[in-house]
C-alpha cells in the first residue's frame, strides 16, 4: 500500500483529502504546518507528498525546497494543492519543483487521476 503524506492546516480540507486518499487504497500521515511537514518527509518514508501552499507557519515553497534539499527524501514526488489558480501559477511551482498541481476546492476524481498520473 502506499503512503501519502499530507500537508494541510486547514482541518476541512485534512479530513477530505484523508478520507478520498484512504478510501482509494492510500495510507496517510498527517502534518498541519509546514515545520511538521518538512520533519516527518524526512524521518517518514512516504510515496508522495500532497503539499498546501498556503501554511501558517511558512510558504509551501519553502517546505518544498527544504525537502528537496534534504538527502533522505529529496526526489520525492511533491503535488501542490492550493487555492492558487491565477494564471501562471500552476507553472510557477511546478518551476519550483513540484510534479504536479491541485486546484482547490478539491475535485474527487481530479486529485485521485493527478496523484495515479505523477506516480506511473
Amino acid at each position: 500500500m502506499q503512503t501519502a503524506l499530507v500537508i494541510e492546516d486547514n482541518k476541512d480540507n485534512m479530513k477530505l483529502v484523508t478520507f478520498i486518499l484512504e478510501k482509494n487504497g492510500y495510507e496517510t500521515i498527517r502534518a498541519e504546518t509546514g515545520n511538521m511537514g518538512i520533519e516527518l518527509a524526512i524521518k517518514k518514508k512516504s510515496d508522495f507528498i500532497l503539499l498546501d501552499i498556503q501554511l501558517p507557519d511558512m510558504d509551501g515553497i519553502d517546505v518544498l525546497k527544504a525537502i528537496r534539499k534534504s538527502k533522505s527524501n529529496g526526489s520525492i514526488p511533491v503535488i501542490a494543492v492550493t487555492s492558487y489558480a491565477m494564471t501562471g501559477d500552476k507553472q510557477r511551482l511546478i518551476a519550483a519543483g513540484c510534479n504536479g498541481y491541485i486546484e482547490k476546492p478539491i475535485v474527487v476524481e481530479t486529485i485521485i487521476h493527478e496523484i495515479r498520473r505523477i506516480l506511473e
